[in-house]
């Protein structure tokens, strides 16, 4: 099933180094264009600027990398369907983190809302450094743990994305479909994009998936199984 998507849909995939976002993202958007869906993938700025500076950024540059990650997010989501492999988000939890810096957080956030989807990258996979951030498996479950209470506390919606390889595609593939299939039933626009009519999509409104504020991991683990179980029902009714 490919999910129908309008032109300024945003699916944002973030999560902590070493989470697999780059590499589900690029597979996301390769599946979507793949499936006739004209889909640009935006890049993490913070990598492309790490790697032309040969460091990382000061406390007094990571306004302008978040800036520039929702501009380039901004302008690709005015052309068709995005996939973001992070946002200003992420800038904001380690600028917090790393320089005690809450104040990117507000413009982040409001950038966030504009995301119809946003996928979290689970705990789960290896560490592997890449050496051009910030390095160390030990920071990986206090980012972790502050996108989650960023994401909770100004009440937006989010899926935690299990499993490696294919089966970690599969489960965001599936999350993906749930939250556009409940979007269409429910009569709901996404948040930035376009209704099916064309008319602007309401500020308010939001595509949701089930247990999206859950930090239990049991729980999380389920969501996809519990999904294909009233598929596999919903099929033998039919």
């Amino acid at each position: 099933m490919t999910p129908s998507l309008p032109v300024g849909c945003v699916i944002a995939v973030l999560g902590a180094e070493s989470t697999g976002k780059t590499e589900l993202a690029r597979a996301l958007t390769q599946r979507l264009n793949d499936r006739g869906t004209a889909t640009t993938l935006v890049g993490e700025y913070l990598r492309e600027w790490c790697v032309r500076e040969g460091r990382t950024p000061r406390p007094d540059e990571q306004a302008a990398i978040a800036d520039e990650q929702t501009r380039r997010i901004a302008d690709a989501a005015s052309r068709g369907v995005v996939v973001a492999d992070t946002t200003a988000l992420m800038t904001a939890v380690y600028s917090d983190m790393l320089f005690d810096d809450a104040s990117l957080f507000a413009s982040a956030l409001a950038a966030q809302r504009r995301c119809a989807i946003t996928l979290l990258t689970a705990l789960d996979l290896p560490w592997v450094a890449d050496g051009l951030q910030r390095d160390g498996p030990h920071v990986r479950e206090p980012v972790d743990a502050r996108v989650r209470a960023a994401l909770g506390g100004a009440n937006l919606p989010y899926t935690v994305v299990h499993g490696r390889g294919t089966e970690r595609l599969a489960n965001a593939w599936n999350a993906i479909n749930s939250i556009a299939e409940r979007a269409g039933g429910e009569g709901r626009r996404v948040r930035g994009g376009s209704s099916k009519d064309g008319t602007d999509a309401s500020p308010g409104s939001v595509w949701t998936w089930p247990c999206e504020k859950c930090s239990d991991p049991a729980c999380e683990h389920r969501l996809f199984s519990d999904l294909m179980a009233e598929r596999s029902t919903a099929d033998r009714e039919s």
